[in-house]
């Protein structure tokens, strides 16, 4: 069953693409058709392309991996928070920083500043600095979660992307291709498809598209992630029975391996009588 229905992309407005005269002739595959001088999004090969990024990100997220959200226009800033925050991924909602991905090293540094900065402001240990340094720290606290905040919960490169606008967000989609990480972007008639790994023909810039498609690849994600929990669990409950096989094998091991321990005892198959001697008492 498909993840969105032809209704839904219609009433957010998905198959609005932009005017003709501005087209990327690498999109034409996508265009249904043309209106008042405005290209029309077939979204029959929305849905299909959204079904194939969606099951992406599900087993990206099933096998432990992170997906960054990435949308820093407009429309898309609060959105992309939102969406996030809700299966608990990174996200990039302010301007993209260069070297985000291809100098992690450096970032990474930057975002366990910042967490100290926090953890020293909840502890109570910038109210004991002088006045000014301490609005300095406040000041600079804040400016790194305008720009960091919604990378504190990535602690290595990310396993793939996801993009409401790749003309906006070149940098990152380079970045990404550099690194070989695997993206999933919103591609309107006016973008080049070439750069990204699972397009989704869609607009890019009605707040209510990107909403439902940016909620699709969310709910995905949680969906893998839940799916993870499962297995998790199954193994945690098998775990003794595996155990216990790889260090005796089967009864027939286990019992050598018990004859093995305590050679002065025999193991017999058939339960002992009730009185519990094999033999009549001794004569006193």
């Amino acid at each position: 069953m498909p993840v969105v229905s032809m209704k839904q992309l219609l009433e957010a407005g998905v198959h609005f693409g932009h005017r003709a005269r501005r087209w990327n002739p690498k999109m034409r595959s996508y265009i249904f058709t043309e209106r008042n001088g405005i290209h029309i999004i077939d979204l029959q090969q929305t849905i299909g392309r959204l079904d194939k990024a969606a099951e992406f990100a599900r087993d990206v997220a099933a096998e432990g991996g992170t997906v960054l959200f990435v949308g820093t226009k407009k429309q898309a800033q609060e959105t992309i928070a939102q969406e996030a925050q809700r299966c608990g991924m990174p996200y990039v909602n302010e301007r993209w920083l260069g070297g985000t991905m291809t100098n992690f090293r450096t970032i990474r540094q930057r975002i366990d500043y910042l967490l100290n900065l926090e953890a020293s402001k909840e502890r109570g240990e910038l109210d004991r600095l002088p006045k000014k340094e301490a609005l300095q720290k406040d000041r600079e606290l804040v400016r790194l979660q305008h720009r960091l905040g919604g990378l504190t919960v990535m602690r290595r490169l990310p396993d793939a992307l996801f993009i409401a606008d790749v003309r906006r967000e070149a940098i990152a989609v380079s970045e990404a291709n550099n690194l070989g990480i695997p993206i999933v972007a919103m591609v309107d008639s006016n973008c080049d498809p070439d750069p990204i790994d699972y397009v989704i023909p869609a607009n890019d810039d009605a707040i209510r598209a990107i909403r439902l498609i940016t909620s699709k690849i969310a709910d995905a994600v949680i969906e893998g992630q839940q799916m993870r929990i499962s297995v998790t669990v199954e193994e945690e409950g098998e775990a003794p029975q595996g155990e216990y096989t790889a260090k005796f094998g089967g009864p027939a091991e286990a019992r050598a391996a018990m004859e093995e321990a305590a050679p002065g005892r025999r193991y017999e198959e058939q339960e002992a009588d009730d009185s519990g001697f094999d033999g009549e008492d001794e004569e006193a």
